[in-house]
């Protein structure tokens, strides 16, 4: 969306927000990217939501002019107060099962459907996704989640260990994200008691499951969200990074950006057999794939015993100068310029036949 910015004005809507008197937008633009993000703010009136998203989303339109334009969707759930506009074209940007995941809305797949039917183009956030979806529309394309390598670079070189991990000692295996029901609890607590003396650091936001669930040993370090800046400070202090998801239909079509982005920071990774972690980093040699807390321990004392990682380190390199945002962004955008091309052909010669 950033890299749009520079060529439209983009208008990112986020999840509402249910704490004013009144409904209202919060416009703002962010001044590095220039996208304009649009948070609606609701009342806790007796209206349905959606009625008031859409009354919202109409003033948007009408307040900053916005006539030729296109949407594009994350989530089919944002067609229940869209449906009435009339874009240029539609895309559906379709980064994840999220029907299988925790608390889905019951008429998540029935949207997904409708969606399918109304895009013009549909982008899928790996390959798994992209096989399970492509039947389901005529123009549908995988394109994996890309990283910003400069960011995460930073860790190979930072010496400076941030505050709450000063105090934890070394080896330490380290996870960022959101823990929820993808998150194999047991797994980080079987590996845990066998290896007393390795350090577990855990960051992110605990949602959608009991944090009283999460094992509470000395070796295990819950240090909660933080935020992307401050990613590079923790991970240069780790020593393997982790990818502990449990294998199940939320995980099955799942691509972890953070895979690439361990990788960029020069850490050794081992993940649980998530499909787009083994291919393609397993059988590139990227990564280490396990499947009991067994095999976790006897991979990770391999790894801590291996000191000569040079070979390793230029295989990811490599790897990683194939894949970037820039490119991730310039394959979308030719897909949408030859579908918009295709739209109005069709559009031009459906006017003929009607003369």
């Amino acid at each position: 969306m950033t890299r749009y910015s520079k060529l439209a004005r983009v208008f990112f809507v986020e999840e509402p927000m249910y704490d004013a008197k009144e409904d209202f937008n919060q416009i703002s633009r962010d001044e590095g990217s220039g996208v304009h993000i649009v948070v609606p703010h609701l009342s806790c009136g007796s209206i349905n939501q959606n009625i008031r998203l859409k009354i919202l989303l109409k003033s948007l339109v009408e307040a900053y002019s916005i006539n030729d334009y296109l949407l594009w969707y994350y989530s089919p759930m944002a067609l229940e107060f869209s449906d009435h506009l009339s874009p240029r074209m539609i895309v559906y940007d379709c980064m994840d099962e999220l029907s299988a995941f925790k608390f889905a809305p019951a008429s998540l797949n029935s949207l997904e459907l409708k969606l399918f039917s109304k895009s013009d183009v549909v982008f899928t956030g790996g390959q798994m996704l992209y096989e399970a979806k492509k039947s389901r529309h005529h123009n549908i394309f995988p394109f994996p989640s890309s990283i910003d390598k400069d960011h995460f670079y930073k860790a190979r070189a930072n010496k400076k260990d941030p505050e709450d991990q000063k105090r934890i000692s070394s080896p330490r295996l380290g996870f960022y994200g959101v823990i929820d029901e993808r998150f194999d609890i047991d797994l980080i607590n079987e590996v845990a008691t066998i290896r007393p003396d390795w350090q577990f650091v855990m960051l992110g936001p605990v949602v959608k499951i009991d944090p009283a669930t999460l094992p509470q040993k000395q070796n295990i370090h819950w240090l909660g969200s933080k935020t992307y800046n401050e990613l590079p400070e923790y991970l240069s202090g780790w020593d393997i990074c982790i990818i502990p998801f449990v294998l199940n239909e939320s995980t099955r079509f799942i691509s972890p950006t953070k895979t690439p982005e361990y990788l960029a920071a020069g850490k050794p990774v081992i993940s649980t057999a998530i499909n787009d972690v083994m291919n393609p980093y397993e059988k590139l040699g990227l990564v280490h794939i396990i499947r009991s807390p067994e095999e976790f321990v006897v991979t990770a004392n391999k790894i801590l015993n291996n000191h000569d990682r040079a070979k390793w380190l230029g295989m990811v390199d490599y790897y990683l100068a194939g894949i970037s945002w820039d490119r991730t962004f310039s394959g979308m955008h030719s897909t949408i310029r030859t579908t918009m091309k295709k739209i109005e052909i069709a559009d031009l010669a459906n006017e003929e036949n009607y003369v």
